[in-house]
């Protein structure tokens, strides 16, 4: 009878934490992140930005993450998951209302990359977590459920940022310092937290941590993460890119605001929905990388049709690419995490080996692509297709989850 309870306490603990993991994924990382696109044409007219310091800044996010991911995989292997949440949801939202107070594109440009390098850092320590607290058949599904909650934090920041929450606040500064203020909630609420479930709140098997260096170079022997993180850098890189200049695009095109935004947020909405199913599928097929494929291909198939024009085309592109951004999400987060040489004890570094080599396209992308904009508005989407297209070729060098 003790034995059932104790089962069914944790269960529930279990699904509690990932109800509390996909919180921090909606609040903490996506809506932050993902109102700046559709603020990007009130912020530049403010400050009197073009473009191309529309792209800067746009990268400036993944761009500071280059210098720190990596150390903060590592921090959550050797602190806990809990700890590292607990300061850098705190550290990071004081950055975020800091980004509400800039006044210039330098001022901006410097706060963004703060804000970055705190949320970023931070970011390894909520997928270890799901790692931590589901394994085996379930992992899977706790990124997709981690995957989804990031889309319906885009969806959601998208729908009411700009059209909402601006004119109801006072502005785009106003709206940065809320999201700040939320994610410093994000941070209490960790505080109150359940423990690691294995090892308190301290790293994997702590007293048995290597130092930063032994446990970097254990790492980044394994062949499957170079190849992995490739993949993921041309294709993340294509959809960082093209999130960023559709909303300043269509406005451009004579879309109102309202509208323009309502096709960012179907791109996060269908996203969302068929994250789960998407993640199951892989599950039945046996193979992440048939499904990784599947959903490269319709990225780079969707975003070339956004290259036809602005009209009926904008609707069929959002339905080819939508519904596949967060799934591919969470399946390359499962992948990597179902690597025999990982474990839960190397996550953390793992995660932020892979997202240091993701984040080159993420910050190329962005000013590079929206540079062809001067010669046609259009070019921008053929570039990040082709990117996309890169990534589906890069799928030929790597093996299935059960064949690492």
């Amino acid at each position: 009878m003790t034995a059932a309870i104790d089962e069914n306490t944790s269960l529930k603990s279990r699904w509690n934490m990932l109800a509390m993991i996909a919180l921090t994924g909606c609040v903490f990382v996506a809506m932050p992140q993902m109102c700046m696109p559709v603020l990007f044409k009130e912020i530049s007219t403010d400050l009197g930005l073009d473009l191309v310091q529309v792209g800067i800044i746009w990268g400036m996010i993944p761009f500071s993450g280059m210098f720190v991911i990596l150390l903060g995989g590592f921090l959550s292997d050797r602190f806990g998951t809990r700890r590292v949440l607990i300061v850098g949801c705190f550290l990071t939202g004081l950055s975020g209302i800091l980004r509400g107070m800039s006044d210039s594109f330098f001022t901006l440009s410097a706060t963004m990359f703060l804000f970055g390098l705190l949320q970023i850092i931070t970011s390894p320590a909520l997928i270890r977590a799901s790692t931590i607290w589901f394994s085996g058949k379930h992992l899977g599904l706790a990124n997709g459920v981690l995957s989804m909650s990031m889309g319906l934090g885009f969806l959601l920041s998208s729908m009411i940022s700009a059209t909402v929450l601006s004119p109801l606040l006072g502005g785009w500064r106003n709206v940065l310092i809320a999201y700040g203020v939320a994610s410093i909630v994000i941070s209490i609420l960790w505080y109150f937290a359940r423990n690691d479930p294995r090892h308190g709140d301290s790293g994997a098997e702590n007293e048995a941590s290597l130092p930063f260096k032994e446990t970097l170079l254990r790492v980044i022997k394994i062949k499957r993460i170079w190849i992995l993180g490739s993949v993921v850098m041309w294709q993340i890189g294509c959809v960082q890119g093209m999130l960023g200049y559709l909303p300043i695009y269509l406005r451009d095109m004579g879309w109102n605001a309202a509208t323009a935004d309502g096709a960012m947020a179907t791109f996060h909405g269908l996203s969302t929905l068929f994250t789960v199913p998407i993640v199951l599928l892989s599950d039945k097929l046996g193979s992440r990388k048939k499904m990784l494929f599947v959903t490269t291909l319709m990225t780079a198939v969707g975003v070339g049709i956004l290259a036809l024009g602005s009209g009926d085309n904008v609707w069929v592109a959002m339905v080819v690419a939508d519904i596949v951004r967060d799934g591919f999400m969470a399946l390359q987060m499962t992948m990597l995490l179902e690597t025999k040489e990982i474990g839960t004890r190397y996550a953390g570094t793992a995660i932020g080996l892979i997202h240091t080599i993701s984040r080159v396209g993420e910050i190329v992308s962005p000013p590079v692509g929206n540079s062809f904009a001067d010669i046609d508005p259009r070019i921008p989407f053929v570039f990040w297709s082709g990117m996309a297209v890169i990534a589906i070729i890069g799928f030929t060098f790597l093996k299935d989850s059960r064949n690492n």
